[in-house]
């Protein structure tokens, strides 16, 4: 019920009023049935903007750190997705995840639309990362089409660091439906497992127009984090009354 609150009461228009969104190749959407919709990931605004787009009820497999969020938009967003009963995905390790991945097979089973990003974090610069294989994992094993899915300009209006969101059109489009079938029972190949994942990957890509990058995001912003604290001086020693370092 809160859900739908949101959606059509309190979250919704308010979303549609300020940045406009515009939703194209809704008619690829299952009226009814199970589906995976997988993204491209640019932004905070993402699962909230194509839930609000979208008729059928949708769940995120969302970051567990999206709902530890702090300050005012984060917060928001926290109880949004709580209240709305999206799945936190703990990613400090495998069986964390796969309780997480339980959860969206059950989802999946009882018809429902599952989103999933495969890159697993947002992009930090707004390029496309490499997808990894947990989606293909939870297609291949239900036996659903896959829906790709692009966010364009979302990182314009709320990038990595914002506070907040600019005020600016978007556009959500989405793709024909990916149907993975001619891989029945391949299920643990993990070659088979990286070729759904490109595919899907590349599907996502013809979309968003953006640029690909074949490494995992969240290496890169490994990297850069630790770039940063390499370059970051070292603290000066506190000094004494007589100038000396205490």
């Amino acid at each position: 019920m809160f859900y739908y609150v949101l959606k059509y009461v309190l979250l919704g228009p308010l979303l549609r009023l300020l940045f406009r969104a515009r939703a194209e190749g809704l008619e690829h959407l299952p009226v009814k049935g199970a589906a995976i919709v997988a993204g491209n990931h640019l932004s905070f605004a993402d699962p909230l903007l194509m839930a609000a787009v979208l008729k059928r009820r949708i769940t995120f497999l969302a970051k567990a750190e999206y709902f530890r969020a702090r300050g005012l938009m984060g917060r928001l967003i926290a109880l949004v997705l709580r209240g709305a009963g999206q799945i936190s995905v703990d990613r400090s390790g495998r069986a964390a995840a796969q309780a997480a991945i339980r959860e969206g097979l059950g989802v999946l089973m009882k018809g429902g639309l599952l989103a999933i990003y495969p890159e697993g974090t947002r992009s930090p610069d707004g390029r496309l990362y490499k997808g990894k294989v947990g989606v293909a994992l939870i297609a291949l094993d239900v036996h659903v089409p896959v829906i790709p899915c692009a966010m364009v300009g979302t990182f314009q209006i709320w990038p990595p660091g914002r506070v907040l969101p600019r005020r600016r059109p978007i556009v959500i489009r989405f793709g024909e439906p990916l149907d993975f079938s001619r891989y029945a029972g391949m299920v643990h190949q993990k070659a088979v497992l990286r070729e759904v994942t490109d595919e899907i990957t590349y599907a996502i890509l013809r979309l968003s127009g953006q640029e690909y990058v074949d490494q995992y995001a969240a290496d890169v912003k490994a990297r850069q984090t630790q770039g940063r604290r390499r370059r970051s001086p070292a603290p000066s020693p506190r000094s004494g009354p007589n100038g000396r370092p205490l």
